[in-house]
């Protein structure tokens, strides 16, 4: 009987049902598409407001001027390339540098700021302009997205240059003693660790300084990783680190407005001058009192909580775990890197670092779940990463007194509750494909969840 019935009801042909998947997919893509653009265009006008250049502007500008990221516009370059053949790609960068020469010569004569760049931002608009007038059909497309992909990390950068110039201007009053009363529940690292990159004088100084300024620079490498078949097989993954590390990068400063923090190193330290609480860090640490908001100055970004550099770090983490033994190490190398150079220059409190793990793993495991396709498993994953993230943040706005005199209570639940959004992700993605361990710092090399 059953069988009877269901034959009475036509097949929908396998062909039908891939076109509407890639139809859909198309309208999807448009629409987050138009969507970035009016992000940027908003972004644009509100910078300029403010009297000051918005993301378009300042990446237009860097056809001509000195690029303020020389290292990120080589990266976009290489991460465009991956599209190219190695003939290409050999023919590529020697343009790009020999545009460069050029630039800097010019640059001496006229004894202009000197710098790098422009070369490979002209390299990458000029495949974008080969790619419409002479390719067609896949090459087409796949150049296209090669072209995109240089484009969205450096215009990520930009974006969220404004995005923490929009932070500065439009939330004057800072939460910071609420954090720094929060941290004393972990024993307010940020001052230990301070003292100890105080210690290690200025070679541990340059060493953790190069590692958080070029951040960017490591995520393309890895990506680069990631992507070095893309111009064998004619395609790209369905996910990749650049995804995450733009989506982390655009929903991150959407949190700043909402708990705006500078550091221990303006609010109690040096940099802050009479903006400061006090200059205490990282020599003693805060006491406990009672917190309350305070005004700060115009121009320090409020852009603490949560840690974005710890949450990119944590995704090349992730991310590095698929590759070779030195993809894997040097993965781990920066993590642990960032988050003492978090620390130990006073940008960050050690409760930003724990709450941008789990802001990580929960973008990180929205955006698997986007490319394989939502189901209980993903839903669950999400939703309890950006619960605990949440409960985090209202912890430490309405409970830091009660925090910091009870560390022994809520110092291991902080830590409890990171732990369980790192154990949750990795059960979860190891359900999706048994083979894969997202977080394994030894094992051999092993795939990614798709």
């Amino acid at each position: 009987m059953t069988l009877t019935l269901l034959n009475k009801f036509p097949r929908i042909p396998r062909g039908a049902v891939a076109a509407v998947r890639r139809r859909s997919r198309v309208i999807l893509w448009g629409a987050a598409t138009a969507a970035g653009l009016g992000f940027l265009i908003a972004l644009e006008i509100i910078a300029r407001g403010y009297g000051s250049p918005g993301p378009i502007t300042e990446q237009a500008e860097e056809v001509i001027v000195a690029p303020h990221s020389g290292p990120l516009l080589y990266g976009g370059l290489a991460l465009m390339m991956v599209v190219l053949t190695w003939r290409q790609r050999a023919v590529a960068l020697g343009t790009a540098i020999a545009i460069d020469l050029v630039f800097w010569f010019v640059r001496w004569l006229v004894d202009a700021e000197m710098n790098y760049g422009n070369g490979a931002l002209w390299v990458i608009l000029g495949c974008a302009v080969l790619a419409v007038t002479r390719r067609t059909g896949r090459d087409r497309v796949l150049l296209l997205k090669g072209v995109g992909l240089g484009l969205l990390l450096v215009a990520g950068h930009k974006t969220g240059a404004t995005w923490l110039l929009i932070t500065s201007m439009t939330r004057p009053d800072v939460l910071d003693q609420y954090v720094a009363t929060a941290d004393l529940a972990l024993g307010a690292p940020s001052w230990l660790v301070g003292e100890m990159v105080d210690a290690s004088g200025p070679v541990g100084e340059r060493i953790l300084g190069s590692v958080y300024g070029q951040l960017p620079l490591a995520a393309a490498l890895v990506a680069l990783y990631q992507l070095r078949r893309v111009a064998v097989d004619g395609r790209f993954p369905g996910h990749h680190l650049v995804r995450t590390f733009l989506v982390i990068g655009l929903l991150g400063p959407a949190v700043y407005m909402i708990f705006p923090v500078v550091g221990p190193v303006f609010a109690y330290g040096a940099e802050g001058g009479h903006w400061a609480v006090a200059n205490m860090w990282p020599n003693t640490p805060p006491p406990i009192g009672t917190p309350h908001p305070f005004r700060f100055d115009e121009i320090t970004p409020r852009n603490c909580m949560p840690s974005l550099h710890t949450a990119w770090a944590t995704t090349i983490f992730v991310h590095s775990r698929e590759g070779s033994r030195l993809i894997r190490f040097a993965g781990t190398f920066w993590l642990v890197a960032t988050l003492a150079a978090t620390l130990g220059f006073g940008y960050h409190y050690g409760v930003d670092l724990v709450a941008g793990v789990v802001f990580a793993l929960t973008v990180e495991a929205a955006m698997r779940a986007f490319d394989r396709g939502w189901d209980q498993t993903a839903a669950l994953l999400v939703a309890y990463g950006a619960a605990v993230f949440a409960a985090m943040l209202l912890s430490y706005r309405y409970l830091p007194v009660e925090m910091a005199r009870r560390p022994w209570v809520f110092g291991p639940l902080l830590i409890l509750a990171m732990a369980s959004v790192i154990h949750r992700y990795i059960r979860t993605t190891r359900q999706w494909d048994p083979k894969a361990t997202p977080l394994d710092p030894l094992g051999p090399p092993r795939l990614l969840p798709a």
